[in-house]
């Protein structure tokens, strides 16, 4: 809020919207005006369906409150996760509340166009097992880094032909919807940030799956950094990595000794028959030793990088989401090289821990980024006044 202006109704709204304010008491003890002044805006919002009642509180002494929520409305957000391989629809209403979800097949050598055209129809498709309501936007996270100022895929690795795509502006044009992007890793260190209740102001979230890339919430807020590639450790070269030259030119980095796709890629050099990532998780399943060492040395090369993040941002959680935190010889590798290489004033609070949000983390947090801009203040006051 404007400390040097009277609350709006939509700053009001945005209190209640992140669970700072339950009922019209709450809102007029943060923000200071008056109980009739909130009455009037609360009712206002009711009225234009941002708010509603969802009952009685518990009393403090007087009457019990009539507490408020976001209205979920008869409007839905499609937040796509997309993956090298698949991806993962959900579908959301004002309240981040998932209505359905589908997980479908997908190639991003299909470039650009084609797939998203064929992400919309599976969008439309999706939607139409949730009846009386309208789509009122699309939000999209995508494996490479993106650009914070204008959206455009930044030099993404395993995406040929999707360097330099301003993905929004793509998908508007195809959609004719509202459109929010966002890296992968990012949006599932804003889905782990919610699905914690918010309450978690530090965290480093991990998405360790074909690729390796990382997010960071600050002071309850994604930081991305100028351009918006904060976190980017793919790059990151090892001292005494394999000399796998990496698509950056240089050796050594962090993507190519220790992701996925290069434990992928030493499986078959040891002349065992692999295609995916799955299949290795299936080998360490059967407690094949190839394929559960090459996890655990992933684990550990990947714990080095993180080390130093540890030590220099003094997070209260680490997050670790993607395929690869399903393997145990992964996350104790991780866990190993965090607990040798960081002080313990970094790590006697740390939580380490496979992601809490799941397999929907980064469609939902990439969702709510798009929610968040979607009902900001100030376009919610601005519909109010065109009633």
């Amino acid at each position: 809020m404007h400390a040097t202006s009277t609350p709006s109704a939509g700053e009001l709204f945005r209190l209640v919207q992140s669970g700072r304010a339950e009922s019209r008491a709450d809102l007029s003890r943060l923000t200071g005006l008056s109980a009739s002044t909130v009455a009037l805006r609360v009712e206002e919002l009711i009225a234009h369906g941002y708010l509603e009642e969802t009952g009685r509180g518990v009393s403090k002494g007087g009457r019990r409150p009539r507490m408020l929520a976001v209205s979920a409305g008869e409007t839905i957000v499609a937040a796509v996760d997309l993956g090298e391989r698949h991806m993962t629809i959900v579908l959301m209403n004002r309240r981040g509340e998932v209505l359905a979800d589908a997980n479908e097949p997908l190639s991003l050598l299909d470039g650009p166009q084609r797939v998203l055209a064929d992400v919309w129809d599976k969008v439309q498709q999706l939607a139409r097992d949730v009846p009386d309501t309208r789509l009122e936007g699309i939000a999209m996270s995508l494996p490479g880094p993106v650009d914070s100022r204008d959206g455009r895929l930044l030099a993404p690795m395993r995406m040929p032909g999707w360097n330099g795509v301003v993905v929004a502006d793509l998908l508007r044009e195809i959609t004719g919807l509202p459109a929010h992007v966002e890296n992968d890793a990012n949006a599932m260190a804003m889905g782990e940030f919610v699905e914690r209740g918010q309450s978690v102001k530090e965290l480093v979230f991990v998405k360790a799956g074909s690729g390796i890339g990382c997010g960071v919430i600050a002071g309850g807020e994604l930081y991305r950094g100028y351009r918006g590639v904060a976190g980017d450790i793919s790059h990151v070269a090892l001292a005494g990595a394999p000399p796998v030259i990496c698509s950056c030119g240089r050796v050594g980095c962090l993507d190519v000794v220790a992701s996925g796709a290069a434990i992928v890629d030493a499986l078959r050099e040891s002349g065992i028959a692999v295609d995916h990532l799955e299949d290795v998780l299936a080998l360490a399943a059967d407690a094949h030793p190839r394929a559960t060492g090459l996890l655990r040395e992933a684990g550990q090369r990947t714990g080095e990088v993180l080390a130093t993040i540890i030590n220099f941002f003094n997070p209260r959680v680490l997050a670790i989401g993607g395929q690869l935190a399903t393997a145990d010889a992964f996350i104790a590798g991780v866990r190993q090289a965090i607990y040798t290489l960081c002080l313990p004033m970094s790590t006697d609070q740390l939580e380490i821990s496979v992601s809490a949000a799941g397999p929907l983390g980064g469609a939902r947090g990439v969702g709510d980024a798009l929610l968040t801009t979607l009902l900001e203040p100030e376009r919610i006051d601005r519909d109010l006044r065109q009633a």
